[in-house]
Order: structure tokens, then C-alpha cells, then sequence
């Protein structure tokens, strides 16, 4: 990332523990729905080895396409370079700098959950995005 990009949009940093499900659809929202206005990046405290296939699948459904993203570890370096950080479910393990934006959004996990429990999921992560949308580009 370029200085003139941390200058001309806001960084946003999702953060979950294996990065496979909720911070990988709150980025393809954000992504979906701001563009190029913010720059999106998500990570995970512990990252797993692949997407959730249900996430990705719930995603599909409502036109996002997550299936090439790849769970990410979270470094001290990610979070210094953010304007905000929304942790989900990570607890403690997000280093904390001053004068950051730090939002916890407690979802529940989808892993291991079929579609009809992922669905819900994915529509409050996306009620959650268009909130954060507005906010960040007013």
C-alpha cells in the first residue's frame, strides 16, 4: 500500500480468527459495495487453510464472489497501516494502537453451519458494511 493511498481512502481491516468465513464476507461486501473508496483487507489470528465452502456459497447467492480469496494471518504491521479494525470473535489477539477506530461485531461463527444458518449470518454482515459504508464516506 502507497502513501497516497492510506491518504486518499480509508484503510479497513477485518479480523476473525481463521479468516475463512465472517471477515472474508464482510471484505467481499465492503469490496462489492464501496470500491474503490475504501481499501479492504481481511486476517485471521489463526488462518485456515481455505475458505469456508458455505461462506463462499452464501456469498454466490447474492452475487459476491469470494471463491479466489486465500485466509490471511493477521500482522502488527496490518493493523498499524488501518484507519479502522473490526475484530469478530478474535478476542485479545488484535494488537491495539492509538488512534485507531476498533469496532468488535459479535457474530456467530459459521463454521460448520449449513446455508440456512450461514444465510442470516452473511445478511447482518452485510446490514453491518452498508452502515460502515455510509459512515466512512459521508
Amino acid at each position: 500500500m502507497t502513501e497516497a493511498q492510506a491518504s486518499a481512502h480509508p484503510n479497513v481491516l477485518f479480523v476473525c480468527v481463521h479468516n475463512a468465513g465472517r471477515s472474508q464476507m464482510a471484505a467481499g461486501f465492503l469490496n462489492a459495495i464501496a470500491g474503490d473508496r475504501v481499501n479492504v483487507f481481511s486476517a485471521g489470528s489463526e488462518p485456515a487453510d481455505r475458505l469456508n465452502p458455505v461462506a463462499v456459497a452464501a456469498m454466490a447467492e447474492v452475487g459476491v464472489d469470494i471463491a479466489a480469496n486465500e485466509p490471511k494471518i493477521l500482522t502488527t504491521d496490518a493493523v498499524r497501516e488501518s484507519d479502522v479494525v473490526i475484530t469478530m470473535g478474535c478476542g485479545d489477539t488484535c494488537p491495539i494502537f492509538p488512534g485507531k477506530r476498533y469496532e468488535d461485531w459479535e457474530l456467530d461463527d459459521p463454521a460448520g453451519l449449513p446455508i440456512d444458518q450461514v444465510r442470516p449470518i452473511r445478511d447482518e454482515i452485510k446490514r453491518r458494511v452498508e452502515a460502515l459504508v455510509a459512515e466512512l464516506t459521508a
